[in-house]
Protein backbone atom coordinates (compact mmCIF):
# COMPACT_ATOMS: atom_id res chain seq x y z
CA UNK A 1 0.00 0.00 0.00
CA UNK A 2 2.75 2.53 0.78
CA UNK A 3 4.55 1.94 -2.62
CA UNK A 4 1.04 2.74 -3.96
CA UNK A 5 0.52 5.65 -2.53
CA UNK A 6 3.87 6.93 -3.24
CA UNK A 7 4.38 5.76 -6.88
CA UNK A 8 0.78 7.83 -7.67
CA UNK A 9 2.27 10.75 -5.56
CA UNK A 10 5.24 10.86 -7.81
CA UNK A 11 3.23 10.22 -11.21
CA UNK A 12 1.33 13.63 -10.39
CA UNK A 13 3.81 15.82 -9.08
CA UNK A 14 5.85 14.72 -12.20
CA UNK A 15 2.69 15.40 -14.52
CA UNK A 16 0.29 17.98 -13.36
CA UNK A 17 0.56 21.73 -12.43
CA UNK A 18 -1.38 24.60 -11.60
CA UNK A 19 -5.17 24.33 -11.86
CA UNK A 20 -4.73 20.07 -12.48
CA UNK A 21 -3.56 19.75 -9.36
CA UNK A 22 -4.62 17.06 -7.42
CA UNK A 23 -4.69 15.66 -3.91
CA UNK A 24 -2.31 12.98 -3.16
CA UNK A 25 -4.43 9.66 -3.22
CA UNK A 26 -4.97 7.12 -0.07
CA UNK A 27 -3.86 3.75 -0.41
CA UNK A 28 -7.77 2.72 -0.28
CA UNK A 29 -9.04 5.08 -2.86
CA UNK A 30 -10.23 4.08 -6.66
CA UNK A 31 -7.08 5.91 -8.88
CA UNK A 32 -8.04 7.34 -12.24
CA UNK A 33 -5.87 8.03 -14.81
CA UNK A 34 -8.03 10.40 -17.35
CA UNK A 35 -7.57 13.05 -19.49
CA UNK A 36 -6.76 16.66 -18.85
CA UNK A 37 -10.16 17.26 -21.33
CA UNK A 38 -11.97 15.41 -18.77
CA UNK A 39 -11.33 17.25 -15.51
CA UNK A 40 -14.47 19.08 -15.40
CA UNK A 41 -16.93 16.69 -15.50
CA UNK A 42 -15.30 13.89 -13.93
CA UNK A 43 -14.53 16.02 -10.38
CA UNK A 44 -18.35 16.32 -10.57
CA UNK A 45 -18.95 12.55 -11.24
CA UNK A 46 -15.99 11.57 -8.45
CA UNK A 47 -17.96 14.10 -5.99
CA UNK A 48 -21.39 12.23 -6.66
CA UNK A 49 -20.07 9.02 -6.27
CA UNK A 50 -18.53 9.66 -2.92
CA UNK A 51 -21.90 11.41 -1.72
CA UNK A 52 -23.80 8.35 -2.64
CA UNK A 53 -21.31 5.31 -0.93
CA UNK A 54 -18.69 7.40 0.91
CA UNK A 55 -15.79 5.98 -0.93
CA UNK A 56 -13.55 8.63 -2.51
CA UNK A 57 -11.75 8.54 -5.79
CA UNK A 58 -8.70 10.18 -6.59
CA UNK A 59 -7.24 11.39 -10.34
CA UNK A 60 -4.78 12.16 -12.17
CA UNK A 61 -5.36 14.35 -15.50
CA UNK A 62 -2.76 14.79 -17.78
CA UNK A 63 -2.42 14.14 -21.88
CA UNK A 64 -3.46 10.23 -22.79
CA UNK A 65 -0.35 9.93 -23.57
CA UNK A 66 1.57 10.76 -20.77
CA UNK A 67 -1.02 8.68 -18.45
CA UNK A 68 -0.83 5.66 -20.98
CA UNK A 69 2.89 5.69 -20.57
CA UNK A 70 2.40 5.86 -16.52
CA UNK A 71 -0.19 2.98 -16.58
CA UNK A 72 3.36 0.99 -18.76
CA UNK A 73 5.69 1.78 -16.32
CA UNK A 74 3.70 0.56 -13.28
CA UNK A 75 1.95 3.45 -11.99
CA UNK A 76 -1.16 2.27 -9.75
CA UNK A 77 -4.25 3.11 -11.77
CA UNK A 78 -7.34 1.32 -11.38
CA UNK A 79 -8.67 2.98 -14.29
CA UNK A 80 -7.39 4.53 -17.45
CA UNK A 81 -10.21 7.09 -19.14
CA UNK A 82 -8.57 8.70 -22.73
CA UNK A 83 -9.22 11.24 -25.28
CA UNK A 84 -9.11 8.87 -28.53
CA UNK A 85 -8.58 5.32 -29.36
CA UNK A 86 -4.63 5.42 -29.98
CA UNK A 87 -3.58 5.06 -26.40
CA UNK A 88 -6.03 2.47 -25.49
CA UNK A 89 -5.35 0.70 -27.86
CA UNK A 90 -1.36 0.78 -27.14
CA UNK A 91 -2.56 -0.03 -23.65
CA UNK A 92 -4.46 -3.01 -24.68
CA UNK A 93 -1.73 -4.14 -27.21
CA UNK A 94 0.05 -4.65 -24.31
CA UNK A 95 -2.21 -6.26 -21.97
CA UNK A 96 -2.37 -3.64 -19.62
CA UNK A 97 -6.56 -3.17 -19.60
CA UNK A 98 -9.00 -5.56 -18.97
CA UNK A 99 -10.26 -5.96 -22.64
CA UNK A 100 -13.46 -7.39 -21.64
CA UNK A 101 -14.38 -3.88 -19.71
CA UNK A 102 -13.08 -1.16 -22.88
CA UNK A 103 -15.96 0.85 -23.80
CA UNK A 104 -16.29 4.58 -25.89
CA UNK A 105 -18.41 6.48 -23.14
CA UNK A 106 -18.20 10.04 -24.78
CA UNK A 107 -17.96 12.42 -27.84
CA UNK A 108 -16.05 15.69 -28.41
CA UNK A 109 -15.99 18.71 -30.59
CA UNK A 110 -12.85 20.73 -31.79
CA UNK A 111 -12.72 24.56 -32.09
CA UNK A 112 -10.70 27.83 -32.34
CA UNK A 113 -10.47 29.90 -29.25
CA UNK A 114 -9.40 33.15 -28.76
CA UNK A 115 -9.72 35.71 -25.77
CA UNK A 116 -13.22 36.40 -24.28
CA UNK A 117 -13.06 40.12 -25.78
CA UNK A 118 -11.43 39.27 -29.35
CA UNK A 119 -13.63 40.46 -32.09
CA UNK A 120 -11.74 37.97 -34.50
CA UNK A 121 -13.64 35.73 -37.13
CA UNK A 122 -13.23 32.50 -39.31
CA UNK A 123 -14.92 29.86 -41.85
CA UNK A 124 -13.05 27.12 -41.09
CA UNK A 125 -13.44 25.70 -44.73
CA UNK A 126 -10.91 24.41 -46.76
CA UNK A 127 -8.18 27.51 -48.03
CA UNK A 128 -9.39 29.57 -44.79
CA UNK A 129 -6.43 32.56 -44.26
CA UNK A 130 -5.74 31.24 -40.48
CA UNK A 131 -2.33 33.04 -41.01
CA UNK A 132 -3.95 36.29 -41.47
CA UNK A 133 -6.29 36.13 -39.27
CA UNK A 134 -3.41 34.98 -36.24
CA UNK A 135 -0.48 37.21 -37.63
CA UNK A 136 3.06 37.44 -38.34
CA UNK A 137 4.45 37.62 -34.90
CA UNK A 138 1.70 35.57 -32.73
CA UNK A 139 1.05 32.12 -31.39
CA UNK A 140 -1.33 29.27 -32.00
CA UNK A 141 -1.60 27.14 -29.04
CA UNK A 142 -2.10 23.52 -29.19
CA UNK A 143 -2.04 20.40 -27.22
CA UNK A 144 1.47 18.23 -28.66
CA UNK A 145 0.46 17.72 -32.03
CA UNK A 146 2.72 14.21 -31.72
CA UNK A 147 1.42 12.29 -29.32
CA UNK A 148 -1.86 14.19 -27.27
CA UNK A 149 -4.78 13.51 -28.98
CA UNK A 150 -6.30 16.96 -28.98
CA UNK A 151 -3.07 18.00 -30.62
CA UNK A 152 -2.67 15.05 -33.19
CA UNK A 153 -6.80 15.82 -33.58
CA UNK A 154 -5.70 19.86 -34.37
CA UNK A 155 -2.75 19.12 -36.79
CA UNK A 156 -5.15 16.54 -38.90
CA UNK A 157 -8.32 18.98 -39.40
CA UNK A 158 -5.25 21.96 -40.06
CA UNK A 159 -4.19 19.69 -42.98
CA UNK A 160 -7.13 18.65 -44.41
CA UNK A 161 -8.18 22.41 -44.59
CA UNK A 162 -4.99 23.24 -46.23
CA UNK A 163 -4.28 25.00 -43.13
CA UNK A 164 -1.00 23.44 -41.44
CA UNK A 165 1.84 24.62 -43.75
CA UNK A 166 0.89 28.67 -43.02
CA UNK A 167 0.86 28.28 -39.31
CA UNK A 168 2.57 25.67 -38.27
CA UNK A 169 6.11 27.76 -37.63
CA UNK A 170 3.93 29.81 -34.77
CA UNK A 171 2.50 27.07 -33.08
CA UNK A 172 3.35 26.57 -29.70
CA UNK A 173 2.86 23.08 -27.96
CA UNK A 174 1.80 22.30 -24.49
CA UNK A 175 1.58 19.00 -22.14
CA UNK A 176 -1.90 18.49 -22.21
CA UNK A 177 -5.04 20.63 -23.94
CA UNK A 178 -5.77 22.47 -21.01
CA UNK A 179 -2.65 24.11 -21.13
CA UNK A 180 -2.99 24.89 -24.14
CA UNK A 181 -6.34 26.84 -23.49
CA UNK A 182 -4.52 28.20 -20.45
CA UNK A 183 -2.01 29.89 -22.75
CA UNK A 184 -5.05 31.71 -24.60
CA UNK A 185 -6.88 32.56 -21.43
CA UNK A 186 -4.11 34.47 -20.44
CA UNK A 187 -3.75 35.86 -23.29
CA UNK A 188 0.14 34.43 -24.05
CA UNK A 189 -1.23 33.34 -27.14
CA UNK A 190 -4.35 35.14 -29.36
CA UNK A 191 -5.45 31.65 -30.38
CA UNK A 192 -5.92 28.12 -29.51
CA UNK A 193 -7.25 25.03 -30.88
CA UNK A 194 -8.76 23.02 -28.28
CA UNK A 195 -12.19 21.10 -27.81
CA UNK A 196 -15.30 22.66 -26.95
CA UNK A 197 -15.56 20.86 -23.38
CA UNK A 198 -12.65 22.89 -22.06
CA UNK A 199 -13.75 26.34 -24.06
CA UNK A 200 -17.52 25.75 -22.20
CA UNK A 201 -15.02 25.44 -18.74
CA UNK A 202 -13.12 28.27 -19.15
CA UNK A 203 -15.14 32.11 -19.15
CA UNK A 204 -11.71 33.27 -20.36
CA UNK A 205 -12.11 32.08 -23.51
CA UNK A 206 -14.65 32.00 -26.58
CA UNK A 207 -15.08 29.76 -29.57
CA UNK A 208 -15.06 31.56 -33.05
CA UNK A 209 -14.95 28.87 -35.30
CA UNK A 210 -15.83 25.18 -34.73
CA UNK A 211 -13.56 22.63 -37.21
CA UNK A 212 -15.82 20.69 -39.75
CA UNK A 213 -16.41 16.93 -38.15
CA UNK A 214 -15.33 15.86 -41.31
CA UNK A 215 -11.80 16.85 -40.80
CA UNK A 216 -10.06 14.95 -38.06
CA UNK A 217 -11.14 11.45 -36.86
CA UNK A 218 -14.17 11.36 -34.71
CA UNK A 219 -13.37 12.65 -31.01
CA UNK A 220 -14.34 9.77 -28.90
CA UNK A 221 -13.34 8.58 -24.70
CA UNK A 222 -12.30 4.80 -24.63
CA UNK A 223 -12.52 3.91 -20.66
CA UNK A 224 -11.19 0.34 -19.41
CA UNK A 225 -10.49 -0.69 -16.34
CA UNK A 226 -6.38 -1.83 -15.80
CA UNK A 227 -5.15 -5.57 -15.74
CA UNK A 228 -3.43 -4.38 -12.22
CA UNK A 229 -6.23 -2.78 -10.50
CA UNK A 230 -6.88 -4.88 -7.09
CA UNK A 231 -8.91 -1.82 -5.69
CA UNK A 232 -12.40 -3.84 -4.73
CA UNK A 233 -14.47 -0.27 -5.31
CA UNK A 234 -12.63 -0.10 -8.96
CA UNK A 235 -15.89 -1.62 -10.54
CA UNK A 236 -18.17 -0.05 -9.01
CA UNK A 237 -17.03 3.68 -10.17
CA UNK A 238 -16.31 2.37 -13.53
CA UNK A 239 -19.86 1.09 -14.12
CA UNK A 240 -20.83 4.42 -12.42
CA UNK A 241 -19.31 6.55 -14.79
CA UNK A 242 -21.46 4.89 -17.45
CA UNK A 243 -24.55 5.46 -15.45
CA UNK A 244 -27.32 7.80 -16.06
CA UNK A 245 -25.93 9.25 -12.61
CA UNK A 246 -22.93 10.43 -14.65
CA UNK A 247 -24.68 12.02 -17.53
CA UNK A 248 -25.73 15.37 -16.24
CA UNK A 249 -21.75 16.08 -15.76
CA UNK A 250 -20.85 15.19 -18.67
CA UNK A 251 -23.54 16.78 -20.92
CA UNK A 252 -23.09 19.85 -18.22
CA UNK A 253 -19.66 20.11 -19.66
CA UNK A 254 -20.81 19.68 -23.10
CA UNK A 255 -19.73 15.99 -24.42
CA UNK A 256 -22.02 13.57 -26.30
CA UNK A 257 -22.93 10.87 -23.35
CA UNK A 258 -23.03 7.13 -25.34
CA UNK A 259 -23.83 4.64 -22.53
CA UNK A 260 -23.11 0.86 -23.43
CA UNK A 261 -25.54 -0.80 -24.73
CA UNK A 262 -27.45 -3.34 -22.10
Amino acid sequence: MLLRRSFLALALASVIAGPLAAAPASADDVVVFAAASLKNALDDVAASFKAETGKTVSINYAGSNVLAKQVEGGAPADIFFSADLAWMDYLQEKNLIRNDTRRTLLGNKLVLVAAKDSTATIDLAPGADLAALLGKDSKLAMANVDSVPAGKYGKAALAKLGLWDSVSAQVVQADNVRAALAFVARGEAPLGIVYQTDANAEPGVKVIAAFPADSHEPIVYPVALTASSKNPDAKAFFDYLASDKAKPAYEKQGFVFSPPSS
